[in-house]
């Protein structure tokens, strides 16, 4: 997930993925929640501090390089920004925007995502 201090309904949706990394996290699955924040390196600590995200690990790409990276092949088109991705690197879903990621749809989603593949396919 990319996010920014900045962004409104990126702060919205944090409270879901510490949630979201609270229910699942562990070694088969963890939410990356990458902070894009170009200036003050302290704000997105702060946030996540002032917010008791407490589950969150804390990843900063302080150059955006990888929202740019994402958005010059089709991948992101404005924050926040969100990809799943299985055990292998693979890409298995991209979501533009905000989603309620403590939903029990989106519980569905990532433990579905977990399950290893039918045999045969």
């Amino acid at each position: 997930n990319l996010w920014a201090t900045w962004c409104v309904p990126c702060r919205k949706e944090m409270p879901a993925l510490d949630s979201l990394q609270t229910k699942l996290g562990g070694k088969d699955f963890e939410v990356v929640a990458i902070n894009i924040d170009t200036r003050d390196p302290d704000k997105p600590k702060n946030f996540l501090k002032e917010a008791n995200l407490t589950n969150l690990g804390y990843f900063s790409d302080q150059k955006a390089k990888v929202f740019q990276d994402l958005k010059n092949i089709g991948k992101a088109l404005g924050m926040p920004t969100s990809v799943l991705v299985d055990g292998k690197g693979c890409e298995i879903a991209n979501i533009a925007g905000p989603a309620e990621w403590a939903s029990d749809d989106a519980i569905k989603l990532v433990k579905a995502a977990l399950q290893p593949a039918a045999a045969g396919f």
